[in-house]
């Protein structure tokens, strides 16, 4: 570590990160709605800081460092965001979207999880030393642009910067052809009837997103693999069983999809309720101590012991200060919707231990498995049904208003458990370079605001557009959340298939155990299955053939420098899809007119070629030998 501190928040590092956190946040919101996962934009935006700061005379390794803290926040807060908040749409309680709500929920609950894990920095860091994967590869691709080394491949700064833009064209272009001039459709699909019963339907297909393709990339052959599993739980187990014994109505494929929506989705509600409460026991213990240890350290520091530059946080009394401001703003939200106060004064509190609990949980599961992979959905169902249940005590079945204030509990927690998740993140890639850890959670603050204040924009252009609940995005998530908090409150939920999925998060999880017990490297995470279960089949194949990709083109000899590469590439078409997802909208939103765009055809067979091309093309990146 350098004895004189570089620069670090300097102006232009402030500007580019605010303007990547919008960016990024905005892509992000996009892909959380039509695919129903989001993934880490570190590397990228590492990248694209390389590229843009060393246009300038001076520029250093913790200014860019500095630059993706900004906008990783960005990109974390869209997922709490848009899991979320939307549900509001869905159920009816709200007619738009309220810029100025949107943009309070999505800050409050943004700046509570920073707060909430500034504590926790030193507990998982540097005490427990988890290994935060996705922290560690972006420390990797800003230590490699520093040292300007640019061969063999290695697509850092000015060849990252290409790499991206070629990528994001691709996927922005076939975007623009699917979505805007209707070029082809957005899926492959089809289904058959087995004489079963009364009719066993048996459907699959596949979407023709280049977004899909590189989110399974980057997920890896694990995940893909359980996540469609877990599709494959649903429609190659539970539908055709479900369609036997209770028969159906329609073509084939429409009634899968049917069930599916009605029924069988909730057996992801199941297994998603017992994965969030499985996750707080298995964490319990490490993160006591964790917090333990951080706070006997901070008490050396208050006894005047001096603490390196590298180890200085927000002081603590800082950060309770903050978390009691916050609360205010909080408390009128619930006010708002119940219009009581001891409840709204209840829900504040509760909604302040889950967000603690959660965003513990997502920290530690982010030093585990990485911000890609962490089970936000798992604990934010697990909060809206624990919050349903306990206002329908309080308020009983015929409450109007209780569903949406546990709706915006579950927004608030999921907006803090993301952020908290991404950001331990980032502080252990500044933990590696040597940076200031009090400079990067102000810039996850400035991250967190930036990109509050567009998300509400990027939703009502979206929901303008294509309508959010539509089979052009259907945001799973926040549909599933709709669907707990209002039949919990309804009488409606189907509470066997709730059931029947908690048991098979159950075996999952012994299953799990086991592959742990043994040393497997092919591990069983109970939410990965769970998000399987209630995505659509369409969007699960792909991810699935973007984890192979992966795994046969590392078998085949990919390198560190070609692995970093086609997560490039992978970033570049999530990118470039989002933002022209997001583009071909702002004329629709405009003119209000959905037949914006002309029709100019439709061919199908095309699309299916890219598609293969695209494939084609990030594994040929993978296994390049110069």
């Amino acid at each position: 570590m350098s004895k004189k501190p570089l620069p670090e928040i300097t102006v232009k590092a402030i500007f580019l990160g605010v303007l990547l956190s919008m960016i990024m946040a905005g892509a992000n919101a996009y892909l959380g709605l039509f695919a129903g996962m989001t993934v880490s934009a570190s590397i990228p935006a590492a990248v694209i800081s390389m590229g843009v700061l060393r246009l300038f005379k001076r520029s250093n390794i913790l200014e860019n460092n500095i630059v993706q803290t900004a906008a990783s926040a960005g990109e974390s807060l869209a997922a709490g965001v848009i899991f979320t908040i939307p549900a509001l749409i869905l159920m009816g309680y709200w007619t738009d979207f309220d810029y100025i709500e949107v943009a309070k929920i999505a800050s409050i609950g943004g700046l509570i999880g920073v707060f909430f894990t500034i504590p926790l920095r030193r507990a998982l860091i540097v005490e427990a030393k988890l290994t935060f994967p996705e922290g560690i590869a972006t420390a990797a691709v800003l230590k490699a642009g520093d040292r300007n080394k640019d061969s063999e491949g290695d697509e850092t700064a000015s060849g990252g910067m290409r790499l991206i833009g070629l990528a994001g064209l691709a996927g922005g272009l076939m975007k623009l052809a699917q979505q805007g001039f209707q070029f082809w459709s957005a899926a492959l699909s089809g289904a058959i009837k087995l004489p079963i019963g009364k009719g066993a339907i048996f459907g699959l297909g596949t979407n023709l997103s280049p977004a899909l393709i590189a989110v399974g990339y980057i997920v890896g052959r694990n995940i893909g693999i359980l996540v469609v599993g877990g599709g494959l739980i649903s429609w190659a187990v539970a539908i055709p069983i479900y369609s036997a014994i209770n028969g159906w109505e329609g073509g084939f494929y429409d009634a899968a999809q049917n069930i599916w929506n009605s029924q069988i989705r909730f057996l992801g509600i199941g297994a998603m309720v017992v994965g969030g409460i499985w996750s707080l026991i298995k964490l319990a213990k490490p993160l006591v101590a964790g917090i333990k240890a951080s706070l006997d350290s901070m008490k050396q520091a208050n006894e005047g012991k001096t603490i390196a530059r590298e180890e200085q946080d927000i002081p603590i009394k800082y950060v309770g200060y903050s978390l009691l401001v916050l609360l205010i703003p909080v408390f009128f939200l619930y006010l708002g919707v119940l219009e009581s106060v001891w409840m709204a004064v209840l829900l504040s509190i509760v909604m302040m231990i889950f967000g603690f609990l959660f965003s513990a949980v997502a920290s530690y599961m982010a030093g585990v498995v990485g911000s890609s992979n962490n089970p936000i959905s798992g604990v934010t169902i697990a909060t809206i049904l624990f919050s349903s249940l306990l206002l329908l005590a309080l308020l009983g079945t015929g409450s109007t208003k209780g569903a949406a204030a546990a709706i915006l509990i579950g927004a608030v927690v999921c907006c803090a458990a993301s952020i908290g998740g991404d950001n331990l993140q980032d502080l252990k890639t500044g933990h590696l370079l040597g940076a200031t850890p009090w400079k990067q959670q102000i810039m996850q603050i400035v991250g967190t605001i930036s990109a509050a204040v567009v998300l509400g924009l990027v939703l009502d252009i979206l929901h303008t557009a294509y309508t959010i609940g539509s089979p052009t995005l259907s945001a799973p998530q926040a549909t599933l959340m709709r669907s707990v908090a209002e039949g919990v409150f309804q009488g409606n939920l189907p509470w066997t298939m709730v059931i029947i999925g908690g048991i098979i998060g159950i075996l999952i999880i012994m299953l799990d155990v086991r592959q742990e017990r043994i040393g497997s490297d092919f591990r069983v995470p109970v939410l990965a299955v769970a998000v399987g279960i209630y995505l659509p089949i369409e969007l699960t194949v792909p991810i699935f053939l973007g984890g192979m990709i992966s795994h046969i083109g590392n078998k085949r000899g990919a390198t560190e420098v070609t692995r970093r590469n086609g997560l490039l590439l992978s970033s570049g078409l999530i990118t470039g899809e989002a933002l022209m997802g997001i583009l071909v909208a702002v004329p629709i939103f405009i003119t209000s007119n959905k037949d914006w765009w002309p029709t100019l055809g439709s061919y199908t067979w095309l699309g299916t070629l890219f598609f293969i091309a695209i494939i084609y093309w990030l594994y040929r990146t993978l296994v390049k030998k110069d």
